[in-house]
């Protein structure tokens, strides 16, 4: 009876590992971090169940898969930033739809839009937003970065860092979720 308890973990566990490596490849519109936590996640949960045979299997499995994905979604973040460093321009298609519009903040959450008049953003033809701050005293920042679409993901990345966002559109409104926080814009061009 023991021996077909270990065979029905074993075959439970290679099922996950699957059914996630098979969720991974399927989304070929992911980034190299999504792929990497998901690829992680699935063998870590394999690691994990397979470590502890005797014991809870389904909670080494789900430990092994936590361990897995954020070091999979590390890994494959660093591949993310790695091709953000070696591109040189964005294709046309990487910066569609976005490409030549303006919107500006109407929305930030966590709340941090006290510390500025407005804040617009033009993403240009070229692969770059220019982003410009008003703040209360009437001075005015700008700062830059690439920019590139793959599926719903807006990637932005300068020389020190990448990140990966969620986004849409709606009518005439920007909705883009940084996973800590989410920012709403407005068109104006």
């Amino acid at each position: 009876m023991r021996s077909g308890m270990k065979i029905m973990k074993i075959v439970s566990i290679i099922c996950i590992t699957a059914l996630i490596a098979t969720a991974s490849l399927v989304t070929g519109c992911a980034t190299e971090g999504q792929k990497g936590a998901a690829m992680g996640a699935g063998t870590g949960a394999l690691i994990g169940g397979l470590a502890n045979m005797h014991g809870s299997w389904g909670a080494t499995a789900l430990l092994g898969a936590g361990v897995g994905a954020g070091v999979g979604y590390l890994i494959g973040n660093e591949k993310d930033k790695q091709a953000a460093a070696k591109r040189q321009r964005a294709t046309e298609e990487e910066l569609k739809p976005l490409a030549g519009t303006t919107w500006q903040v109407i929305s930030v959450e966590p709340k941090q839009m006290e510390r500025y008049k407005s804040v617009v953003s033009h993403f240009g033809h070229d692969g770059i937003v220019v982003t410009t701050k008003t703040n209360m005293d009437g001075t005015v920042e700008k700062s830059s970065e690439n920019y590139r679409i793959v599926g719903s993901t807006l990637i932005l990345s300068t020389q020190n860092y990448v990140e990966n966002a969620t986004f849409k559109i709606q009518n005439n409104k920007l909705f883009i979720d940084y996973g800590n926080g989410s920012t709403i814009l407005e068109r104006v061009s």
